[in-house]
C-alpha cells in the first residue's frame, strides 16, 4: 500500500538560535524563501529576523524566547523547508500543524496567502506582548492523568497539550505558581522541562487578546485547503477554517496523541517533520503501535547535519 505523505509543522518551544543555518547557507530555495519572508516582516514590523537568529555572537544554546522574533522565525524556517521539499518532488497529501504550526499549514495549503499568514503571527505576537501577563509552559514526562489527579498542578495550570501516553504540557501564569509545581515534580522524581516561552499559550493567560485578535483576523480571506488540513485542536481534518478556528488554535489544548491515533486507524503514512527540532517526529514515534507500517522522517534538529538529512529524505521519498 502506498503511504500518504504528511507534512508536520510544530509551534512554540521548538525554536533555537541558528535553526536552519546550514540550509540557509547552502540551499538556494531555502535561502530565497527565508529572505523573502524576512523582507516582508521588516516592512511590516521593522525587525530583522535573519540578523537575530543567525547572529554569530549568539550561541545556539542561548534561550530564544523573544516572541516578536520567535513567532515569525519558526514560521519562516518551516515554510521555507516545506518549499524545499515541494521543489524536490515531495508533495504533501496532508498537512498537520500543532499550535503555531497550523499557520504554516494554512499558508502551504492556500487557506491563507503567505503575507496573510505572517500578518496573523505579527498581530498575535504584538497583542500578546502588549495585553497578556507573563506566563510559562512546562512539559512533563508522565501519564496525563497526573494532571487531573494532582491538585498542586491543576489548581495552578491548565492542560495545554497531550502529546503521547507519558508526555503532556501545562500552561499558565509565572513565578510563584511555576515554582510550586516544579518543587512538587522534583520531590516526586518526575522529569519536566520548562519550555522557552514567556507566555502561557493554550490557557486563560492569553484570553485578554481574544476580542481584538478575532476582530483583526476577520478582515482576512480564508480559502478552502488544497489538501486535507489536520488540526491538533480538533484531532482531525478541518474544512471550514476561519478566524474562530485560529483563535481556538491559540487558546484550546493540543491533542496530538488523539490526532495520530485517529490518523493511524487502518492507514499508513510517511510523516515528515518540517519543524526546527524534530519534536513532532519523536511524538509520532511514541504514538505508533508495534504493527504500524508508517515511517517518520526528520530533517532539522539542533545537532546539525541538515543538508545530509534533507538529501536522505529526498532520496527516500522519491
Amino acid at each position: 500500500m502506498k503511504k500518504s505523505k504528511i507534512f508536520m509543522f510544530s509551534g512554540q518551544g521548538s525554536q533555537y538560535y541558528r535553526m536552519g543555518r546550514e540550509l540557509y547557507a547552502t540551499n538556494i530555495t531555502f535561502h530565497h524563501w527565508m529572505s523573502r519572508m524576512n523582507h516582508i516582516i521588516q516592512q511590516n514590523a521593522g525587525i530583522n529576523i535573519l540578523e537575530e537568529i543567525y547572529n554569530p555572537a549568539i550561541h545556539r544554546s542561548t534561550v530564544f524566547d523573544k516572541l516578536s522574533y520567535t513567532h515569525p522565525a519558526i514560521f519562516m524556517v518551516e515554510y521555507s523547508l516545506a518549499r524545499v521539499c515541494i521543489e524536490n518532488g515531495i508533495e504533501p497529501d496532508y498537512v498537520l500543524g500543532a499550535s503555531l504550526g497550523e499557520f504554516v499549514s494554512a499558508a502551504i495549503t492556500g487557506i491563507l496567502s503567505l503575507e496573510a499568514a505572517l500578518e496573523c503571527l505579527l498581530i498575535q505576537s504584538a497583542l500578546i506582548q502588549s495585553d497578556c501577563r507573563p506566563g510559562s509552559m512546562t512539559a512533563i514526562v508522565h501519564h496525563p492523568e497526573l494532571y487531573k489527579q494532582t491538585s498542586v498542578i491543576h489548581d495552578h495550570f491548565e492542560l495545554a497539550a497531550i502529546n503521547y501516553s507519558s508526555h503532556f504540557i501545562i500552561s499558565g501564569n509565572y513565578r510563584d505558581e511555576l515554582m510550586t509545581v516544579e518543587a512538587y515534580l522534583k520531590r516526586e522524581g518526575i522529569i519536566f522541562q520548562t519550555l522557552p516561552v514567556r507566555y502561557g499559550f493554550h490557557s486563560a493567560n492569553i484570553e485578554p487578546i481574544e476580542r481584538e485578535y478575532k476582530k483583526k483576523l476577520s478582515n482576512l480571506t480564508f480559502n478552502h485547503p488544497q489538501v486535507p488540513f489536520i488540526s491538533c485542536v480538533s484531532a482531525g481534518s478541518v474544512d471550514d477554517i476561519d478566524s474562530e478556528h485560529f483563535w481556538n488554535v491559540l487558546r484550546q489544548p493540543i491533542d496530538f496523541q488523539k490526532t495520530i491515533q485517529r490518523l493511524e486507524a487502518g492507514n499508513q503514512f510517511m510523516y515528515i517533520d518540517l519543524g526546527p527540532s524534530g519534536t513532532l517526529a519523536n511524538f509520532v514515534k511514541r504514538n505508533l503501535t508495534p504493527d504500524s507500517e508508517s515511517k517518520v522522517h526528520t530533517i532539522l534538529t539542533p545537532f546539525g547535519q541538515d543538508v545530509r538529512k534533507l538529501q536522505k529524505v529526498i532520496e527516500s521519498l522519491n
